[in-house]
């Protein structure tokens, strides 16, 4: 839910609504990019769920969805604030699929077909259950061998049922092949040394620099992971400043530099470079070409309204 600011959306009588979340943003993308995708989430049996699963149907996302539970998850989100702000509300607390346990998940339907699982560091944030799901998960996408990735979006608002991340998320990360977040998240969730002086007298190349670093701690303390992926985002005065790294042992990608005058809307903007990665990835271009296609990706997504991108692949080249 997406209510205008100052209240506006009680004068208005109206709640924007987006079907959305960090996997099903990455899901969104890659369909509309004509990459087979399928979603796996949960919810219960009634009529508001047949319309998503209809609307996943129409996007060319094949639903794997476990019909159970009472309510779908919400979240209110204020038009033009990001995931991080203070004014987002979550309202998450006994949906469908905070509700999933182990075991629930026929994995062998799920997995059918499939060469990667991308799953974000959100849901196992939800509950104390939601981690062994995303273990189990992640037990089964490596028997079958899958290219396994991660987005390591911290939201402290989420980690409220007793767990520190750093208790949870090393052990998930440990089944990943590529990483990507940022230099601030991999310190929260994994406890990758960060410099907090960073930002003092900062230059692109300093931050570059420190996410070859990060890179390295994750290749040395947890050695299957291939690839790991920096976003960095800047507000100015107005608009703001984006690049991105992808490294791999003993090389770094770099991205274009970036500058935006303007921006519609923040949410998402992370899940559509995530996107670039996977199809990037998955057509077998080049690191530098995947790179410079998911930062490209991402700063288009920062000019559309809404939690997806309806970008083209050719539209984003052209950037």
């Amino acid at each position: 839910m997406s209510p205008a600011l100052q209240g506006e959306w009680l004068q208005q009588q109206q709640l924007p609504v987006y079907l959305g979340g960090a996997e099903l943003n990455v899901a969104q993308a890659l369909a509309q990019w004509q990459q087979p995708v399928k979603y796996v989430s949960a919810l219960p049996v009634n009529g508001m769920s047949d319309d998503i699963k209809n609307f996943l149907a129409n996007k060319k996302i094949a639903p794997a969805i476990i019909d159970t539970g009472d309510r779908i998850g919400i979240y209110y989100l204020p038009q033009g604030a990001d995931l991080k702000h203070q004014a987002v509300i979550y309202d998450r607390a006994g949906s469908s699929f905070a509700s999933l346990r182990p075991g629930q998940v026929n994995w062998d339907a799920v997995f059918a077909d499939a060469d990667w699982f991308h799953f974000t560091a959100i849901s196992p944030a939800l509950n104390e259950h939601l981690p062994a799901v995303c273990l189990e998960a992640l037990q089964e996408a490596r028997k079958r061998n899958l290219f396994i990735s991660v987005d390591l979006n911290y939201r402290a608002k989420l980690w409220q049922y007793g767990k520190n991340p750093l208790s949870v998320m090393p052990e998930l990360v440990s089944f990943c092949d590529l990483v990507m977040g940022n230099i601030w998240s991999m310190h929260s969730l994994l406890g990758v040394p960060v410099d907090e002086d960073i930002h003092q007298s900062p230059t692109d190349q300093k931050y570059l620099a420190h996410a070859s670093k990060s890179a390295g701690f994750l290749f040395e303390q947890w050695p299957g992971v291939k690839f790991v992926a920096n976003t960095f985002r800047f507000d100015m005065e107005q608009g703001l400043r984006y690049f991105a790294s992808l490294d791999e042992p003993g090389k770094q990608y770099e991205s274009p530099v970036f500058e935006v005058g303007s921006v519609v809307d923040k949410v998402g903007s992370g899940d559509c470079f995530m996107a670039g990665l996977v199809l990037g990835f998955c057509r077998d271009w080049s690191e530098q070409e995947i790179i410079r296609f998911a930062a490209k990706a991402a700063i288009g997504k920062l000019q559309e309204r809404g939690d997806a991108t309806n970008q083209t692949i050719e539209s984003i080249r052209q950037r």
